[in-house]
């Protein structure tokens, strides 16, 4: 039986099954808007991230998958400099967002890294009851020049931990490209070279600074794979992001914001496209997923299932997961729909129609049964 976490404008919802059985089996926050979520792998723990509005972000941690929940710290900014090169930095020092949570490495029990908005990095090394700032990224002079996707200011999105060297992170930042360090955020370097902004002037396109990736995966079983969903289409670096490759844009659009990648298998991965830019819907109206089994130089687009009218879904960069087991993949909308495949995505089950607008979905370790 498989687990799946999904946080939503309305709080967390635990649903529970597989194949064609899944149910709700539980429902956290109520009415509160969960931005993140995180199943720890590593000692079973969940992790909610909370966007509270005038109460301001919280973090909720549970030990015994959602029994019980209680209020651990929340990554904070330090108090902004009234001197110095940053005393009249624009971009506000306070956390709007939790965006991203994910473990460290498997050899460093109770490290956590938070990605936020505005684009601040977090650490920490006891289970989340304290954070710290990571500031060699935060005062990187580049962060001068990013700017907001969506959103008014550049934020954090995807922190992927590489699974041979826990001092080896890769961050995506809308809009501030994508960064490495290799030692454990003592140092950082953009890794976004091969990346290109058609909303940029043309002399300034390829600036790695100022690239927008929407999502971003990286390959268990070869972590030097990875993809990224771009503002402006598919890329794919086989050498651990020092190098991207631009993948011809499938049919019906390479514009989404989610990707996926097979944990077992570096040639596939799923995306969800809609129209471009100004208009996020599905393309003509149609619910579709694509999925390429040859590290992009084709792709199939998958239906069977997912509606094919007047379907006005967006899944944003975090409301597509797959399982371990590269089969198992579940996806949902800012409408509420939520949707399973048991078959990498030859065939989808409509699990509800009716959520919440959905922004984040995770599988957590298989449940008993």
């Amino acid at each position: 039986m498989n687990t799946l976490l999904a946080g939503t404008r309305k709080g967390l919802f635990v649903i529970e099954g597989a194949g064609a059985g899944w149910r709700i089996a539980a429902h956290h926050f109520a009415g509160e808007p969960v931005t993140q979520v995180l199943a720890d792998s590593r000692d079973g723990a969940w992790y909610a991230a909370l966007r509270m509005g005038h109460f301001g972000v919280k973090l909720r941690k549970s030990t015994d998958r959602g029994a019980q929940w209680h209020e651990i710290a929340a990554p904070a900014f330090p108090t902004k400099p009234e001197t110095g090169p940053w005393a009249d930095d624009p971009t506000p020092w306070s956390v709007d967002l939790i965006w991203a949570l994910a473990p460290g490495g498997a050899a460093e029990p109770g490290t956590l890294w938070a990605g936020c908005l505005p684009a601040g990095l977090f650490r920490s090394v006891d289970g989340g009851a304290s954070w710290a700032l990571n500031e060699p990224l935060w005062n990187e002079p580049g962060r001068r020049q990013w700017f907001g996707g969506g959103y008014d200011h550049a934020g954090i999105h995807a922190v992927l931990v590489d699974p041979r060297d826990a001092q080896h992170l890769t961050v995506a930042i809308s809009c501030g490209g994508v960064w490495q360090t290799r030692d454990g955020g003592a140092s950082w370097a953009l890794s976004a070279a091969g990346m290109k902004a058609d909303y940029l002037p043309a002399d300034s396109a390829d600036d790695q600074n100022t690239q927008d990736p929407h999502s971003m995966a990286q390959c268990a079983a070869q972590p030097d794979v990875l993809w990224v969903q771009h503002h402006c289409g598919l890329y794919r670096s086989t050498d651990g992001a020092q190098h991207w490759q631009a993948i011809a844009a499938p049919a019906p659009s390479g514009f989404g914001f989610a990707v996926v990648c097979d944990p077992r298998n570096p040639q596939r991965a799923w995306f969800v496209p809609a129209q471009a830019d100004a208009c996020r819907i599905p393309v003509d109206g149609r619910m579709v997923v694509t999925r390429t089994d040859d590290g992009g130089a084709s792709f199939r687009t998958l239906t069977a299932g997912l509606p094919q009218q007047h379907a006005y879904h967006l899944v944003y960069r975090h409301a597509l997961d797959v399982a371990g087991d590269g089969q198992t993949l579940a996806m949902a909308s800012t409408t509420g729909g939520l949707w399973v495949s048991a078959d990498a995505g030859e065939s989808w089950h409509t699990l509800s129609r009716d959520l919440p607008p959905v922004a984040v979905l995770r599988f957590a370790q298989s449940a008993p049964g």
